[in-house]
C-alpha cells in the first residue's frame, strides 16, 4: 500500500468534516489544478520553441528539459527520425490537447488571459507545420536550441491532436478573424497534402518531410485499424469547416461512409491514447455531419468507445493509487545513456526502463478519463466525478515529470464544462 499523501490526507479531512469544510475540499482540488497548469507552462512548455516536451529529467529551476536534443543532433536526425525517446516526440499531440485544455478553461471560466495562452499554443503549431517549408507537413516538434530543426518522421497520432485542437480553437471564442483564416490556411494545407500523398502508389502513407515512405506504417491514413479508420476523413471534415473550400467537401464525403462502417468494427485491446484519439475523430466528423442517419451511426460508435474509456479510467486509477510517492515523483532518464536500445523499422530507439511505466500511467488516468466525457451530449456521473478528484489529488503536481498531466488538466476542464452545462 502506497503512503498517503499530505493532498490526499488534507482531502480526506475535509470531506469527511462538517458540511461547511465542502468549501475547503473544493478549493483543495482548485489548487492541485492550478498546480498542474503551472507545472505545464513552467516546466514542459518550452518557449523558444513555443512547444510543449514529453518529460523533465530534473526538478531543478532552469534545468528541466536539459536532455533536448542539440541542433547537432537534430540535424543528423539522432537518435532516430522521429525523435524517440529524446523528450520532443510528441509536441503536437500535446499542443493539440492543450488548444483544448484552454478553450475549456474559458469556456467556463472567461479568463482573459487565456486568449494569451491559446496565442502561444498556436505559434507553436503553426511553426511545427510550416519552418521546414514543406506545406502540410506537421513535424512532431521544433528544436528550440535553432528554432528550425524537426525530425523528419512524423506520424498519424501527431497530425489527428493537430488537426482537432486547431478545429476547436476556431470554433471557440478566443481567435480573431486573421487567426481563424490562419487556421484554415494550415487545414487546408494539411489536407492538400493528404490528398497529394496519400494513394496507393505510398501505400496511403502521407511520407515524410523529405517525400520518402514512413518505414513504421504510423504515416498510413487508410487501409488502417478500426481506431484510425475516421483520421483522413476528419481531416478533410476540419478542412472544409474551416475554409469552406469545395474540394475538401468531396474527399470528405469519399471517405466518410466507409470510415464509419469501419470505425463501427471490433476494438479490442487499444491503449487510452488509441481511443482519446479515435473521439477526436469522430468529435470532428460527428459536429460536422448533417446527415441525421450518419450522425446518430457517429454518436453509437462514441458512446460505446466512452464505455471503453471508463473501464480504463477505473483500471488505472487503481494502478496509479497502488503506486508509492518516490515512484510517481521518478524523473526521466537522460537518453543518451540509455542502457537498452531497440531497432523499429530501423530506427535506433533509446528505453527509458522503469521510468516508461510511470510515465505512461500517468498520462493513460488522464486521457482514460476523458474519453468518456467526449461522448455528444455527455454528463459526468458522480462516479466519475468522484475518480476524478482521486486523480487529480493523488499526485504532487511539483514533483510530477510525465507530460501526462496534461491530459489530468484536459480531464478536469471538461469535467467542470459539462457540469457547468448541466
Amino acid at each position: 500500500m502506497h503512503r498517503l499523501s499530505a493532498t490526499p490526507f488534507l482531502f480526506a479531512l475535509a470531506i469527511c468534516a462538517a458540511p461547511a469544510s465542502v468549501t475547503t475540499a473544493q478549493d483543495i482540488l482548485q489548487k492541485q489544478s492550478q498546480q498542474a497548469w503551472e507545472s505545464i507552462w513552467q516546466r514542459f512548455y518550452h518557449p523558444d520553441s513555443q512547444t510543449f516536451m514529453d518529460y523533465l529529467s530534473s526538478y531543478e529551476a532552469g534545468h528541466e528539459l536539459a536532455h533536448l536534443p542539440t541542433v547537432t543532433e537534430v540535424k543528423r536526425q539522432f537518435p532516430n527520425p522521429c525523435g524517440y525517446g529524446s523528450g520532443m516526440e510528441d509536441g503536437m499531440i500535446l499542443g493539440g490537447a492543450m488548444l483544448s485544455v484552454v478553450c475549456d478553461r474559458y469556456a467556463v471560466t472567461k479568463e482573459a488571459s487565456l486568449g494569451e495562452k491559446a496565442e502561444m499554443i498556436f505559434a507553436g503549431m503553426r511553426r511545427c507545420a510550416t519552418v521546414h517549408g514543406k506545406p502540410g507537413f506537421v513535424a512532431r516538434n521544433v528544436c528550440p536550441g535553432d528554432q528550425t530543426s524537426i525530425y523528419i518522421n512524423s506520424s498519424r497520432d501527431q497530425v489527428t491532436h493537430f488537426v482537432h485542437g486547431l478545429w476547436r480553437y476556431f470554433h471557440s471564442p478566443l481567435p480573431d478573424a486573421s487567426t481563424k483564416q490562419a487556421i484554415g490556411n494550415l487545414l487546408a494545407a494539411v489536407a492538400d497534402r493528404m490528398t497529394e500523398f496519400v494513394v496507393p502508389e505510398n501505400d496511403f502513407d502521407f511520407c515524410r518531410a523529405d517525400g520518402s515512405r514512413c518505414p513504421l506504417g504510423i504515416c498510413r491514413m487508410w487501409n488502417v485499424n478500426v481506431h484510425e479508420a475516421a483520421r483522413l476523413p476528419m481531416i478533410y471534415a476540419a478542412a472544409w469547416d474551416t475554409t469552406g473550400e469545395e474540394r475538401f467537401r468531396e474527399q470528405w464525403q469519399r471517405y466518410v461512409n466507409e470510415a464509419i462502417q469501419q470505425s463501427a468494427g471490433p476494438l479490442k485491446h487499444q491503449p487510452a491514447y488509441a481511443l482519446l484519439q479515435m473521439q477526436c475523430s469522430l468529435e470532428v466528423l460527428h459536429d460536422v455531419e448533417t446527415d441525421a442517419a450518419r450522425k446518430a451511426k457517429i454518436v453509437s460508435i462514441m458512446n460505446r468507445v466512452g464505455q471503453m474509456g471508463r473501464t480504463k479510467q477505473t483500471e488505472s486509477l487503481a494502478k496509479i493509487r497502488s503506486m508509492d510517492d518516490q515512484t510517481l515523483t521518478m524523473l526521466g532518464p537522460d537518453w543518451r545513456h540509455a542502457e537498452k536500445w531497440i531497432h523499429q523499422g530501423g530506427y535506433p530507439n533509446p528505453q527509458w526502463g522503469p521510468y516508461r511505466e510511470v510515465w505512461h500511467t500517468i498520462r493513460e488516468t488522464g486521457e482514460s478519463a476523458l474519453i468518456a466525457m467526449m461522448v455528444p451530449h455527455a454528463s459526468i456521473s458522480d462516479d466519475q466525478q468522484a475518480d476524478l478528484h482521486r486523480l487529480l489529488l493523488r499526485l504532487n503536481y511539483d514533483r510530477c515529470s510525465s507530460c501526462g498531466i496534461v491530459y489530468h488538466l484536459a480531464a478536469h476542464w471538461k469535467a467542470k464544462r459539462l457540469v457547468s452545462q448541466q
